[in-house]
């Protein structure tokens, strides 16, 4: 079990309020993780109670995802306090939809903040503080860096051009990353999640014949759930997953090999 250990281990996890990133800041604190939760405000305190039932500590900062000012400050007012952070994990996002041909700029443009620019400048900032540490004994590097992409990192998708590029470019920048910190002991990885249900796809779920003819392709024969993506996220934090990185992982019941 120690290749899963996460004793000691500093968690940064940012969509962490509901759906895949609340089952996964529960998952990392079961495997001895303590949680720093990025939020909008300090009126969900569910996942926080979740964590802190588990014997782990949970701390919540607030920061509009949409406002690259308020991203920006962060990572800098974290490390004041005197965190010192092993992990990161990017969960948050957004999506809005409209044909391509009536798609609104303001529309496109805060996907691309919140999907990509906020991955990109915590990945930056809280990077280049993972770079100081030392090399830790429990997962043999100095950080980990887990952003969630998207089957949409792959395939096109229909009415949702922003969040498309937006988790194209999140798979891109995940080797960029990689490429310039593995060497260093920082991993920087991508889970990609297949058809979930969760409230982001609501508007899926509803539509019979989507519904349909997407549920069919499916391999697995179900929809995933956010508690499909604790243990995968675990593995990428740990000692498990050493020689792993620049991968994006794909999480989907099989919708990719059909």
């Amino acid at each position: 079990m120690a290749m899963f250990s996460l004793e000691g281990q500093k968690a940064v996890i940012t969509g962490g309020t509901r759906g895949i990133g609340q089952a996964v800041a529960v998952s990392l604190a079961e495997c001895g993780a303590d949680i720093i939760l990025i939020q909008r405000d300090h009126s969900n305190t569910t996942t926080l109670k979740a964590i802190e039932a588990l014997g782990r500590k949970a701390t919540i900062y607030t920061a509009d995802l949409s406002s690259q000012a308020e991203v920006a400050a962060l990572t800098p007012a974290i490390l004041k306090d005197g965190h010192k952070i092993n992990i990161l994990v990017n969960c948050a996002g957004i999506q809005r939809r409209h044909p391509s041909a009536e798609f609104p700029d303001n529309d496109w443009n805060e996907v691309l903040q919140v999907n990509l620019t906020t991955v990109f400048t915590l990945c930056r900032d809280i990077g280049a503080h993972m770079l100081s540490l030392p090399v830790s004994s429990i997962t043999n590097r100095r950080g980990s860096i887990i952003n969630f992409a998207s089957l949409l990192s792959f395939q096109g998708g229909l009415t949702v051009p922003a969040y498309s590029a937006s988790k194209g470019a999140v798979a891109q920048l995940t080797k960029a990353l990689s490429n310039e910190w593995a060497s260093k002991g920082v991993n920087v990885n991508a889970v990609a999640p297949g058809y979930i249900e969760t409230e982001m796809n609501t508007a899926l779920l509803a539509d019979g014949s989507r519904l349909k003819s997407i549920s069919e392709r499916i391999p697995a024969g179900r929809w995933g759930k956010p508690e499909d993506f604790g243990g995968t996220t675990v593995y990428l934090a740990g000692r498990a997953s050493a020689y792993v990185s620049g991968h994006v992982l794909v999480v989907d019941g099989g919708w990719m090999g059909r």
